[in-house]
């Protein structure tokens, strides 16, 4: 497994009143969040990005309300009309 270090100033872990390890969590979950969500990321590797499985990973899109499911409104109601 491949570690990254980051620099950051002591006033970021104060300010979100959270240790290290706590803000380092919700910073791999928010950057799989936003990656997941412009579509350059599949929902599995989001997932592995965020140290969840895919179940939990799905939870935490309901929570931050990011759809997971797209629905193109002229698909659908071709979909409609042939059922």
């Amino acid at each position: 497994m491949i570690q990254i270090a980051i620099d950051l100033p002591d006033d970021v872990f104060s300010s979100r009143k959270q240790p290290p390890r706590e803000f380092a969590r919700q910073m791999r979950l928010a950057a799989a969040i936003h990656w997941y969500a412009r579509n350059e990321i599949s929902m599995e590797k989001a997932a592995m990005i965020a140290g969840m499985d895919r179940t939990d990973f799905l939870s935490a899109l309901a929570a931050e309300q990011v759809d997971v499911f797209e629905v193109d409104p002229v698909s659908l109601e071709k979909e409609l009309n042939h059922a």
